[in-house]
C-alpha cells in the first residue's frame, strides 16, 4: 500500500476538524464531555469560555494578550478510550478499499484526539490484534505518530471476534470502532456482543467499493476470490447474475445493520466514493451517530 497518510492529507483534516467543530456538537453526539476533563494537574488543552463555566480556570494571562476568554482543560483519570480496529485482510487491497479504511481511522482518531480521547488503532491479521498506535493523547502525539499508518499491510484473512475478544477493549471506558468490509463468512457476531457486554459504545463502519455495490461486468467473465487464490469462478454475467448479486450484497449489509440495531450498536456504510465529509455530515448524522 502507498503513503495515504502525507502533510497534505494532514492539512485537509486540519480544515475538516474545524468544519466539524463549526457544524456538530461534539464527535458521536459528545455524549461523554464531561468525563474527559478534571482536577489533575495535566494541562490538555484550551477551549472557549462558555457562561456557567469554572471562572477559576480562565487563563487570564491569554485574555490579557488576546481580549478573549480561554478555559484551561486537564486530563481527568476517567478520559475516554477509542480504540480502532482496521480489518487488514486481502479483500479489503481491492478497489483501494485499503487506503480508505486507513485515511478513515486517521480522521477519527484525528477527532477523538481532539475531544481529549485517548486513542489506540489497531490491525487484525487472522487471528490476530495488532497495536499499531495505543493511548495517542494530545495533537502533538497525533502528529508525531499518525504516519505508522502507512505501514499496514493488507493479506491474508482476517477473524475479527477472534482477534479482538483475546485483545485488551476495556471497560465503559469509550466506543470501539470497527472498519471492515465485512464481506466474510468469518464470526463477526460474538465480538459486537462482547464488546455491548463491555459496556463499550460500538461503531461497525462497513467499507465497500462503487464497484462491489454496482459492478459493471458483462459476459464471460472470470473471477477470483479476494482473499483464496484457489477459488476461481467463471460465468457468464447477465442481467439476472447482476440482479442475483446485488440481492446478496443488500443481505449481507442489512445483516450486519439489523444485528447492530438490535445489539444498540451503531452501523453505516462508507463508499470509498464518499469524502470524509460526505461520510460524516450526511450519513453519520441521518443515522444519529454523530449530532
Amino acid at each position: 500500500m502507498k503513503n495515504v497518510i502525507d502533510e497534505q492529507f494532514l492539512q485537509q483534516l486540519e480544515l475538516f476538524g474545524l468544519s466539524v467543530k463549526d457544524n456538530v456538537a461534539g464527535l458521536f453526539g459528545g455524549n461523554h464531555k464531561s468525563k474527559k476533563f478534571g482536577s489533575s494537574c495535566e494541562f490538555a488543552d484550551y477551549r472557549d469560555y462558555i457562561e456557567g463555566d469554572d471562572i477559576s480556570k480562565i487563563d487570564w494571562n491569554l485574555y490579557g494578550k488576546f481580549e478573549k476568554m480561554y478555559l484551561k482543560l486537564y486530563l481527568d483519570e476517567r478520559q475516554m478510550q477509542t480504540r480502532i480496529y482496521i480489518d487488514c485482510s486481502k479483500s479489503m487491497s481491492y478497489f483501494d478499499k485499503d487506503q480508505y479504511a486507513v485515511r478513515l481511522a486517521t480522521t477519527l482518531s484525528y477527532l477523538s484526539v481532539n475531544e481529549m480521547d485517548k486513542v489506540s488503532i489497531y490491525c487484525i491479521h487472522g487471528n490476530q490484534c495488532e497495536a499499531v498506535l495505543e493511548n495517542m493523547v494530545g495533537r502533538d502525539t497525533y502528529m508525531n505518530s499518525i504516519g505508522r499508518l502507512n505501514k499496514c499491510y493488507f493479506d491474508g484473512d482476517s477473524h475479527l471476534s477472534e482477534a479482538i475478544i483475546r485483545s485488551t477493549v476495556g471497560y465503559g471506558d469509550g466506543r470501539s470502532i470497527i472498519i471492515s468490509d465485512f464481506l466474510t463468512d468469518e464470526n463477526y457476531n460474538d465480538v459486537i456482543d462482547y464488546l455491548r457486554g463491555k459496556r463499550r459504545d460500538v461503531l461497525c463502519i462497513q467499507v465497500l467499493a462503487e464497484q462491489e455495490v454496482n459492478p459493471t461486468l458483462r459476459g464471460k467473465t472470470i473471477v477470483h476470490d479476494s482473499e483464496d487464490d484457489n477459488h476461481i469462478y467463471k460465468n457468464n454475467i447477465t442481467r439476472d447474475v447482476l440482479k442475483a448479486y446485488k440481492k446478496a450484497v443488500d443481505y449481507v449489509t442489512h445483516r450486519i445493520d439489523n444485528f447492530c440495531m438490535s445489539r444498540d450498536a451503531d452501523y453505516v456504510t462508507a463508499l470509498t466514493s464518499d469524502s470524509m465529509k460526505e461520510l460524516f455530515f450526511n450519513k453519520m448524522v441521518q443515522r444519529g451517530i454523530i449530532k
